[in-house]
C-alpha cells in the first residue's frame, strides 16, 4: 500500500460497479433501478461516526445515485466525465492531500483517480486495468458488501 489505512481523511466511491453490482433494470418508461448492498450504509455510518468523510464521484448523471447518496448522507458528483479531474478539484477545494485520500473503483473510467490518490482500491470484480493499479484487491466484488469491507479495515486500522 502507498499509503496506511490510519492516515485516509476522505474515501471517494465510484457509483456503479462498486456502490452496485454494475447492473441496471430498465423498466419501459426508461426509469433505472439499481441493486446496492445496506451493509454498505452501515459501513459508510461508521466511518462518519469517525469522522472520516466519504463522497461519490459518477460518470453518470441519474436521479438513482442521487437518491441514494442521499440515503447515506454522502455528497455526489455527478456528470463527471473526467473523473480525475472533478477529484483534483474537489480535492484544492476541500484544501486536502491526495496522498491521504483512498479512491474504490472497478472501471477504466476511474483510473484517474485510482492514480492520483494515496490509496487506490479496486473491487474483487473490478477490470484487469484496475487490478493492475489497485494497491488493495478487496474480497468482495461491487455491490455485495465491497464498501462495507474497506470501511471495516480502516475502522480496524485507527
Amino acid at each position: 500500500m502507498n499509503v496506511s489505512l490510519d492516515s485516509i481523511e476522505l474515501i471517494v466511491l465510484d457509483f456503479d460497479g462498486v456502490l452496485t453490482d454494475n447492473g441496471v433494470w430498465v423498466c419501459q418508461d426508461g426509469t433505472e433501478l439499481v441493486r446496492c448492498d445496506r451493509s454498505d450504509g452501515l459501513g459508510i455510518a461508521a466511518l462518519a461516526r469517525a469522522g472520516v468523510a466519504v463522497i461519490v464521484i459518477s460518470t453518470e448523471t441519474n436521479p438513482v445515485v442521487a437518491a441514494r447518496c442521499q440515503k447515506l448522507g454522502i455528497p455526489c458528483i455527478q456528470g463527471a466525465s473526467d473523473k480525475g479531474s472533478a477529484l483534483r478539484d474537489l480535492l484544492a477545494e476541500r484544501g486536502l492531500d491526495a496522498g491521504r485520500v483512498a479512491y474504490i473503483g472497478n472501471d477504466v473510467n476511474d483510473l484517474g483517480c485510482l492514480e492520483l490518490v494515496g490509496l487506490p482500491v479496486a473491487v474483487a470484480d473490478a477490470y484487469p486495468e484496475i487490478l493492475k493499479v489497485a494497491a488493495l484487491v478487496l474480497s468482495r466484488p461491487g455491490g455485495h458488501g465491497a464498501v462495507r469491507e474497506f470501511c471495516d479495515l480502516l475502522l480496524a486500522a485507527r
